[in-house]
């Protein structure tokens, strides 16, 4: 007689994950994180030079992700206070400062924080990609988007080096491919850009162990790893790391960047996309 685990198919196994994708995001939803995360520049641009300390780059931040209602988009409030040892800012709690008592002008505070989080990113490409993202992709009404099959390969190639980025043996590999117009990761200039990779799933619960997202068209290929694990201050997994590469084609510029998540803090509070998010892209 097959086993339970034997007997799933393909179709049950993403309905699982298109569960569980749903309560995770309302879990995480109010939590903030301490993000460690060191980039280097390993290829410049032709006839680009600069000094070798400014091609590595350590940043520590707090981390505060927010999923917009009804929508596909996390929005990623990275608050810097340490650039390679060094602070820029007092250690403080500003993001939950910031929701839970805002300031008198509190677009202009957002709008201040984004801008410093990015501003300090090493390199010529400009991202600012929240660890969550590619879970949207499992999200129930995403899921048509997307051609899924089950696969052999296990282990992401560009991190095959770290160990950290494993999964269980019993987990699913499902590899996917976005067919849709229309696509859920759009260049800066609003042109599709197709998305494909690969989740290690838990088949019985749907739970997802560890993500691989690639985009790419003719100019840029991005791609983003995400380990996701359950830590001992909270009854949920949370993203505990993440791998970025980002490669600009014309150039030849590529970019690389390794995270990790910790100190978890939760705290309830309602966003209000009216005075926060609202101009928000």
């Amino acid at each position: 007689m097959l086993s339970a685990v034997a007997a799933l198919t393909l179709a049950a196994v993403l309905d699982h994950a298109g569960g569980y994708v749903l309560r995770f995001e309302q879990a995480l939803a109010s939590i903030v994180a301490e993000e460690h995360c060191h980039q280097d520049w390993k290829a410049l641009p032709k006839g680009r030079r600069v000094a070798d300390e400014d091609r590595r780059r350590d940043l520590v931040s707090d981390l505060l992700l927010v999923k917009l209602a009804e929508s596909d988009k996390w929005l990623q409030f990275r608050d810097v206070f340490e650039v390679d040892g060094e602070p820029v800012r007092d250690r403080d709690d500003r993001l939950m400062t910031l929701f839970l008592d805002p300031a008198h002008d509190p677009e202009a505070q957002v709008a201040a924080i984004l801008a410093e989080g990015a501003r300090y990113n090493l390199g010529d490409i400009g991202r600012n990609v929240p660890p969550m993202w590619p879970l949207v992709f499992l999200e129930p009404r995403n899921q048509k988007r997307f051609k899924f099959y089950r696969s052999a390969d296990r282990i992401p190639a560009v991190v095959a080096a770290d160990a950290t980025f494993r999964a269980a043996a019993t987990a699913w590999v499902v590899r996917f491919e976005e067919k849709a117009k229309g696509t859920l990761v759009r260049t800066t200039d609003g042109k599709d850009l197709p998305s494909h990779g690969r989740f290690w799933i838990d088949p019985d619960t749907g739970r997802v162990l560890m993500t691989e997202l690639i985009a790419e068209d003719g100019h840029v290929r991005a791609t983003m790893i995400v380990k996701y694990d359950v830590q001992p201050e909270l009854a949920s997994p949370v993203p505990v790391a993440m791998f970025e590469r980002y490669e600009q084609k014309s150039t030849q510029s590529i970019i690389e960047g390794l995270a990790s998540y910790g100190h978890f803090r939760r705290f309830q509070v309602n966003v209000d996309e009216r005075f926060l998010l609202k101009k928000q892209p």
